[in-house]
């Protein structure tokens, strides 16, 4: 016979990597991942890279789904084990399919951040890596600090002038991880500051004009409103906030609101809440965005905003200001002063967003404040 020519190298890893296995019902699910882990342990040269492309990209995808993930063959077999047992693991998820549906990005404001995030990430992940890189690049000559020193720094974090570029930098990074998967979003929301994330990451905003509006609205808030004020959240309807003392700076859900006002009216309302035994939580920030405090600033985060100028890219952008969908030409300077000047309207638009069809909302951030 003829000679078999070599087979080339497979891919390559230094991480986890996913495992996906699916079946018509929740037994054959089991019993597919069954059959999964003996395969595996019965030959020492399979990799989870090897066997995760095999699964994703020769087997059908049925509707009941699992992905174990794993760095190595003992954890592998270990999920997969798991799995085939119905038993719980860390390292295993499951679900079902949703119906074919619009995929949303979601990208939160301030608050999702946490001391280390995306350190180990820019080192291991190539598309996060070299969009953290370019973030760096245009941050030089805006900042006097590092984008790479200042995520482990916790005393950097604390202060709105670091923490809202820092963390708008990994937002737009973790898109680009995203996109590098395949799942390109149909449509993006931002809260707060994560809007100015989510025309970046639409492509609606060059990068560099989003990291200049971001470091811009942060210094504004920074020199002018830091120190006058706080922010707290409450589980109750928008409608029980009592207006005449705090603003109601966003509305997250049915039952749960942020206000935003002088540092004594916010504490005292959180403490009749705690009273009640209602959920209510001081925010650890100096300064209450979303209130009429914000005009004091108005001329300053125009002036960051001049000249940014967004255009339509094909990915919808819903806007938490207005509450619907918004084209480029809405997003000029007065837009992002109100951007952090008024309500942020994230539950009317995830609603609108869901009666257009949207189904599948990814939150695109270190941590799931929204989810």
């Amino acid at each position: 016979p003829p000679a078999v020519p070599a087979a080339e190298p497979g891919p390559q890893t230094a991480g986890p990597v996913p495992v996906p296995v699916s079946a018509e019902s929740p037994a054959a699910l089991r019993a597919q991942a069954g059959r999964l882990r003996d395969r595996v342990a019965a030959d020492e040269a399979l990799r989870p890279v090897d066997v995760g492309l095999s699964a994703a990209t020769t087997r059908a995808l049925l509707r009941h789904r699992a992905v174990v993930v794993a760095a190595d063959r003992d954890e592998l077999t270990a999920g997969l084990a798991a799995l085939a047992d119905g038993a719980p693991a860390e390292n295993v998820v499951t679900g079902v399919a949703a119906p074919a549906a619009g995929v949303v990005w979601v990208f939160p404001g301030q608050g999702s951040q946490w001391v280390g995030m995306a350190r180990e990430l820019w080192d291991s992940s190539p598309a996060f890596g070299a969009r953290m890189a370019e973030c760096e690049r245009h941050l030089d000559g805006l900042v006097d600090w590092s984008l790479r020193d200042v995520l482990g720094d916790e005393a950097a974090l604390a202060r709105v002038d670091v923490v809202q570029p820092a963390l708008f930098a990994v937002m737009v990074s973790l898109a680009e991880v995203w996109r590098s998967a395949g799942p390109a979003p149909d449509a993006v929301v931002g809260h707060s500051q994560g809007e100015i994330a989510a025309a970046c990451a639409a492509g609606m905003l060059p990068l560099a004009d989003g990291l200049r509006l971001v470091v811009g609205r942060s210094r504004a808030i920074a020199a002018g409103l830091s120190g006058r004020g706080t922010m707290a959240s409450l589980a109750v309807p928008a409608d029980q906030v009592d207006r005449e003392r705090v603003s109601v700076a966003a509305v997250n859900g049915p039952g749960s609101v942020v206000i935003s006002g002088p540092v004594h009216a916010v504490r005292a309302v959180v403490a009749e809440h705690d009273a009640r035994g209602v959920r209510a939580k001081v925010i650890p920030v100096d300064y209450a965005s979303h209130s009429p405090e914000v005009e004091s600033i108005r001329e300053e985060v125009l002036a960051a905003a001049a000249g940014v100028t967004a255009t339509d890219s094909g990915v919808a952008f819903y806007s938490t200001v207005t509450g619907r969908r918004a084209d480029a030409a809405e997003l000029d300077a007065d837009y992002w002063f109100r951007n952090l000047r008024e309500p942020v309207r994230f539950a009317d638009t995830v609603a609108v967003l869901a009666g257009a069809g949207h189904r599948v909302f990814v939150e695109v951030s270190p941590h799931p404040v929204l989810t």
